[in-house]
């Protein structure tokens, strides 16, 4: 890590390691921003989370709120660096990511190494790809979640064709970079908590059915007793179709790359 050169073992250093406070010797001329922005690189970075609330307080993300301090990890999804040193523990994700040179991260799976990362003009048809690019330079935004892998179906002009984990079928720039294999901890959304308090650690709340609430609350709410929801079709608490109804902006710029809509 630059500027953190080692740490300080000394009878204060080792008083304050039981208050969580490491002391450690730095570069001659530093200043506090310098050391501030090395120690937030190597250690993680303070990051508010609004915990599905906006500016005004009001929630626009539900079952969202609690759960334990963290420390969010910045993730280069850019694959600047290559060379692994070791591995951290990332709170905010459900991958198992690994720490690299310049406290930048890639995700478990196939271990990358300076061949398998590169763009899809050099990846045969076939290929098992994730942290996919979808603006060139951007970073990777595509089949980055705990399990996901894409496949490269087709090739032609300057587009790749590529088949994504929830089904969609959508072209891509052949100069657009990705990783080859699949990201690791599959089979984690399977995983039984075992309890409610386990679910309130990570941040998530109760899920509360729409019936049981009243009307003023929801449109399937009210009624005596276990009433039906008096309705044709199931709503959101907004009164929009629950089942079914394409939720997708029209007219969008990207409509002319999807080939195939994702499969329900």
């Amino acid at each position: 890590m630059d500027g953190i050169r080692y740490a300080v073992f000394t009878d204060k250093s080792i008083r304050l390691l039981g208050k969580n406070q490491y002391t450690s010797n730095v570069e001659s001329g530093s200043t506090r921003t310098e050391i501030k922005h090395w120690v937030e690189l190597f250690f993680g970075v303070k990051h508010h989370c609004g915990k599905g609330r906006n500016a005004r307080g009001i929630i626009t993300a539900g079952h969202r709120g609690g759960g334990h301090k963290r420390l969010y990890r910045k993730i280069d999804f850019r694959r600047n660096e290559k060379d692994i040193y070791g591995r951290i523990i990332s709170p905010s994700t459900s991958r198992k990511p690994y720490a690299l040179e310049e406290a930048c991260t890639v995700w478990e799976g196939v271990l990358i190494d300076k061949k398998e990362e590169s763009t899809s003009t050099d990846m045969p048809l076939g290929t098992a790809i994730h942290n996919i690019e979808i603006t060139l330079g951007k970073g990777g935004q595509l089949a980055r979640a705990a399990g996901a892998v894409a496949k490269l179906i087709a090739k032609e002009g300057k587009s790749a064709t590529l088949k994504l984990p929830s089904g969609e079928v959508r072209l891509i720039s052949k100069n657009c970079s990705a990783t080859v294999g699949q990201v690791g901890n599959v089979g984690v959304n399977q995983k039984s908590l075992g309890r409610a308090g386990s679910k309130r650690w990570l941040g998530k709340r109760p899920v509360v059915r729409g019936v049981v609430m009243n009307p003023v609350d929801h449109p399937h709410g009210g009624g005596e007793g276990r009433a039906p929801i008096g309705r044709k079709k199931p709503t959101t608490p907004w009164g929009y179709p629950a089942l079914g109804k394409r939720s997708r902006k029209r007219n969008k710029y990207s409509d002319n790359l999807i080939l195939r809509r994702r499969s329900k």
